[in-house]
């Protein structure tokens, strides 16, 4: 996290200004380069153009500069798995993980007199003003009670929920007429998902009841310990939270080969709890949710915002889905990614096939009746030369179902976790009791 602060712009009008700034910056990037390649005697693509270092640069820092709707649709594209986004578009989005500013004190002493009144410091017995944690919708800080407990408050940036979806149309518009998105991909009902979900994670009063919701489900699970939350903290731009104190979830990597084995399985057997029994999903795959009890082997499951509810319909047809890949029927495969929402273009054309090949290749792990070994495998490398392929079949392009691409984020983010710690799982024996009729 950067340490630096600056305040968040506010209005439509001046964030649209800043987009239309970092537009105009980057055309302009894009003339100069393309001149200097010609003279050289080079015939530049105007995908090269756009995808240089100059560019990216300007791109993330514009972005974290806004911070909203802005910046977390970046990092929501950053974990696309190249099926949806060019490959470089992602990584340069995936700067934007750790690159948030925090908002100035005349910011911040704003957001909390709206909260509890102008004489809100009389209210604790210790604030501090230097947050430890920034991200793209808020703060947060350590606090004291006036009864004394260690506490959390999370501090939404100002004006971000009424930027929202602005942002989400500019920043749209601004990879669709950069030629980063297919003309043809109609991503209409994702950004109308995406802004739903983006209005759910800035509306603090319902990440309380999703912290309450797995507080009921998981509370009295000793392996996992989660915060409470304060009521008399709380407002739908504010969220305090009991603090828990742990290590960063990468750290488990200095544990032995068992122990870090034993912690991711836990977190990817949440994962089944959360979709198939509770049907409720903390989609977020970012590392910083997740911290470790090193005294008490405890994993510390935090930030609740981006939880998501699943019709049983969905969740059905996902299992469906699992099972027929871990058992090889291609045409169960078919059937239920069909009825999850997914379009496959004429069976049997190698787009088909290959989409199905990827599929498999995604869920190895899972039909691998084995130890899977994460940290030595080439699954990652193997992925993107196969997903090169899809690259040559444009016109059958449609952004993923919703539901699977918060999923498959998801997922996606446990197995780099796993290769992060190196661990050795038969994940294939954690998920057959799942699906088992």
């Amino acid at each position: 996290m950067t340490s630096e602060s600056q305040a968040v712009p506010r209005g439509r009008a001046r964030r649209f200004g800043k987009f239309a700034r970092l537009a105009s910056g980057v055309a302009g990037s894009m003339l100069a380069e393309g001149v200097k390649q010609v003279a050289s005697g080079r015939r530049p693509k105007a995908r090269d153009l756009l995808l240089t270092p100059a560019n990216a640069s300007r791109l993330t820092q514009r972005l974290a500069e806004m911070r909203g709707a802005a910046m977390k649709l970046g990092q929501i594209f950053s974990m696309d798995t190249g099926d949806f986004l060019p490959r470089e578009l992602a990584d340069i989005m995936a700067t934007l993980r750790d690159a948030a500013y925090t908002m100035p004190d005349n910011q911040l002493d704003e957001v909390l007199s709206d909260a509890f009144g102008a004489d809100y410091a009389r209210k604790l017995k210790h604030f501090e003003q230097k947050p430890f944690a920034a991200a793209s919708i808020g703060q947060v800080h350590r606090l004291t009670t006036r009864d004394g407990r260690a506490a959390v408050l999370k501090v939404q940036y100002p004006g971000v929920r009424d930027s929202i979806d602005s942002d989400v149309d500019n920043l749209a518009t601004l990879l669709r007429v950069s030629g980063l998105l297919p003309k043809h991909m109609d991503i209409t009902p994702m950004l109308a998902e995406v802004k739903a979900q983006l209005h759910e994670e800035a509306d603090y009063e319902q990440e309380a009841r999703y912290l309450n919701a797995f507080v009921r489900a998981l509370g009295d699970d000793d392996r996992f310990l989660l915060p409470r939350v304060i009521p008399s903290l709380s407002a739908s731009r504010v969220l305090g939270m009991t603090y828990v104190p742990g290590v960063p979830i990468e750290d488990v990597a200095q544990q032995d080969q068992d122990e870090r084995d034993r912690v991711w399985s836990l977190l990817f057997e949440l994962l089944l709890v959360e979709m198939f029994e509770l049907r409720l999903v903390q989609t977020d795959p970012n590392f910083a949710n997740y911290r470790y009890d090193s005294d008490t082997g405890q994993v510390i499951l935090l930030d609740f915002g981006a939880s998501r509810r699943f019709k049983a319909v969905f969740t059905g047809a996902y299992r469906d889905l699992l099972k027929a890949t871990v058992q090889g029927n291609r045409a169960g495969m078919v059937s239920a990614a069909e009825r999850i929402g997914y379009q496959l273009g004429p069976a049997g054309s190698p787009f088909y096939e290959t989409l199905l090949e990827l599929a498999e290749m995604v869920l190895e792990p899972l039909a691998t009746d084995a130890a899977y070994d994460f940290g030595n495998t080439a699954l990652p490398s193997q992925l993107v030369a196969r997903g090169e392929d899809i690259k040559d079949y444009r016109e059958f392009w449609q952004a993923p179902p919703v539901d699977v691409a918060y999923i498959h984020r998801k997922l996606g983010g446990l197995f780099m976790l796993a290769s992060r710690l190196k661990v050795s799982v038969n994940v294939h024996q954690l998920i057959m009791p799942w699906l088992d009729d």
